[in-house]
């Protein structure tokens, strides 16, 4: 009866079960007849997947998880996972995705292993924007990296790299949810360390501006849209004080909003408003923002009272419209202001 007991049947250690999933996925770049390998990968992630969640009957061993991710790291499986992405099968995509994710969230005390894992393997994080540039992995890469930047070292790697360009383009891709997600990961950047994003957007302030005007007339309404939102918050964070001036102190980006205002979609002109007005109440105008303002004096009284005039409810709304209809009745030269 010792047959029954064989080595066959035996439960793989966490440790072999990291190695076999390399394997299983290093073949598959090899061979053309995929489906012994993929009942491999399978079978081998559902084990993984109890290690790291339990079995419904019992919860994961703290013991086994770190005996896995100790050898996924040895080995660099992380990579292997992202990398071999485009040659699995839908169902492959979300185990994988859920693997690293979960190896990802894995906290012991204040310490976060795979964040510092990642952090020395820079190529991980470039695969996972690349991810974008495939319709059929950019979701999954997606949300994997969005995982990776709540953590500010992960971030910066994107943020310090010529990586983080590319969204200028993935923001714009004709495939509704993959832009949709791309923008979703941009913003993230721009937006969840303030201190890091702050870095990026002095060093190259007239860089990222000259970017980010073009996405403001883009011929992707969702892209336009997101775009004027995200630029309002950028400005009135005061955290970005500095970019924010730099900003409002150009006439190429305050004729730009204006046009902005007259856009035919009512959702883009409300969100240059908020725009526009951080150039209006700038108290430090430079010259040629403000001789754009004076020139066009008496179009902005006319225009501003009809402006939204349909949001009766949004008090905020028109506490501002009636602000800046003063501001700009009492604009005057320089010569005369003194």
């Amino acid at each position: 009866m010792a047959f029954l007991f064989s080595r066959s049947s035996r439960q793989k250690s966490p440790q072999e079960l990291a190695r076999s999933l390399k394997e299983s996925l290093q073949r598959l770049e090899h061979v053309v007849e995929k489906k012994k390998i993929f009942e491999d990968i399978s079978r081998t992630v559902g084990q993984i997947k109890i290690i790291l969640h339990g079995d419904g009957n019992s919860d994961p061993s703290p013991d086994s998880i770190a005996l896995f991710a100790q050898e996924a790291y040895s080995i660099d499986l992380l990579f292997y996972i992202i990398s071999s992405l485009p040659r699995l099968d839908f169902e492959m995509r979300k185990d994988s995705t859920n693997i690293f994710t979960t190896l990802l969230q894995r906290q012991i005390g204040q310490r976060f292993p795979t964040v510092e894992h990642l952090s020395t393997r820079e190529k991980v994080i470039a695969l996972l924007v690349k991810g974008y540039e495939q319709p059929d992995i950019a979701l999954n890469c997606g949300q994997m990296l969005r995982e990776c930047i709540k953590h500010e070292q992960l971030a910066k790697i994107v943020l310090s790299s010529s990586l983080f360009w590319n969204f200028f383009d993935y923001v714009q891709l004709p495939a509704f949810e993959t832009a949709s997600d791309a923008f979703s990961t941009f913003k993230d950047l721009l937006t969840r360390h303030k201190a890091l994003a702050l870095e990026l957007l002095t060093s190259v302030t007239d860089k990222f501006f000259e970017k980010f005007n073009g996405l403001l007339v883009s011929s992707n309404y969702v892209t336009k849209r997101q775009s004027i939102k995200l630029l309002g918050e950028i400005l009135l964070d005061r955290t970005n004080y500095v970019v924010m001036t730099a900003y409002i102190d150009s006439p190429e980006h305050l004729k730009l909003i204006m046009n902005m205002l007259r856009d035919k979609s009512k959702n883009i002109q409300y969100e240059s408003f908020h725009v526009f007005k951080v150039f209006v109440a700038n108290p430090n105008k430079s010259k040629p923002v403000l001789d754009i303002l004076i020139k066009n004096q008496d179009k902005l009284l006319v225009f501003l009272p009809d402006f939204h005039s349909d949001r009766t409810n949004d008090e905020q709304f028109n506490d501002e419209k009636q602000f800046l209809l003063r501001q700009i009745a009492d604009l005057k030269p320089d010569a005369l202001r003194s």
